[in-house]
């Protein structure tokens, strides 16, 4: 069962609402706040957002945590939960992927918060993505080989950038770089910048400030049109440098014996 109902009913209750008090609050019927506490329905995206706003709470923490007296909530990261998020939803209310091309990266940098701006980029829906907010994004240049330049990247939104993990690829938006495609080589918390790798060797690591980045999201997927090539025929020379360093394992693990 889905921790939104029984939050919201929670959360109510501990206010001291009823039902009909708290729906005067959030302008919608009462009915529907006894079908969103008795999991018969869920409040779409924007309303979603205010009842978090009205509680004092990030839009992870009312849908993913199960909150109770004993509950206490994740310590916020340097005001990133106070960006504003927008996006658009089709006639179902189902949140879109609204798709940034290369040709629209710098626009994104000015835009990316402005409701209109997003409503024109191009939008998609994929089956296997129904809960969250995505986001699909063209990368360019070589720095993340094997995957080719003209890939898309689907991301999901990370509100908490406290839950970066070292080692995973997100798309990080910043005021210094647009819009990248790299692997954290650091997390944010505790730090005053964020260490940014490329997949391809010939690109060192390097870092951007934690106040110049605006958004982060988490890859999920990708769409390329570029297959991947069969693996070479092992040649003379990489087989005698396999059994080389074969040998020099052995070695070391003799010599820690």
């Amino acid at each position: 069962m889905s921790n939104i109902s029984q939050n919201l009913k929670y959360l109510r209750k501990k206010q001291g609402l009823t039902q009909q008090q708290f729906a005067d609050k959030m302008d919608i019927k009462r009915s529907l706040v006894g079908a969103y506490e008795e999991d018969r329905a869920e409040p779409r995206y924007e309303l979603l957002k205010k009842f978090a706003d009205f509680y004092d709470l990030s839009m992870d923490e009312l849908v993913n945590e199960k909150i109770t007296d004993k509950w206490k909530p994740k310590p916020k990261n340097d005001g990133s939960n106070l960006r504003i998020l927008s996006v658009t939803v089709d006639r179902d209310e189902r949140e879109n992927i609204e798709l940034v091309p290369v040709k629209a990266s710098a626009g994104y940098l000015n835009g990316y918060a402005d409701p209109e701006y997003i409503s024109e980029l191009p939008k998609f829906h994929l089956p296997m993505f129904k809960q969250g907010t995505y986001r699909a994004f063209e990368i360019k240049g070589d720095s993340m080989l094997p995957l080719q330049s003209g890939t898309i990247i689907i991301g999901e939104y990370l509100e908490n950038w406290n839950d970066i993990k070292i080692g995973d690829t997100y798309v990080i938006i910043s005021k210094t770089e647009g819009i990248v495609y790299k692997r954290a080589g650091s997390k944010l918390k505790g730090n005053k910048s964020l260490k940014l790798v490329s997949d391809n060797t010939v690109y060192g690591p390097y870092s951007i400030p934690a106040e110049d980045v605006l958004e982060i999201w988490k890859s999920k997927a990708y769409i390329s049109t570029s297959f991947p090539e069969p693996s070479p025929e092992p040649t003379m020379e990489s087989l005698t440098s396999m059994m080389a360093q074969m040998q020099k394992s052995l070695s070391q693990l003799q010599g820690n014996k």
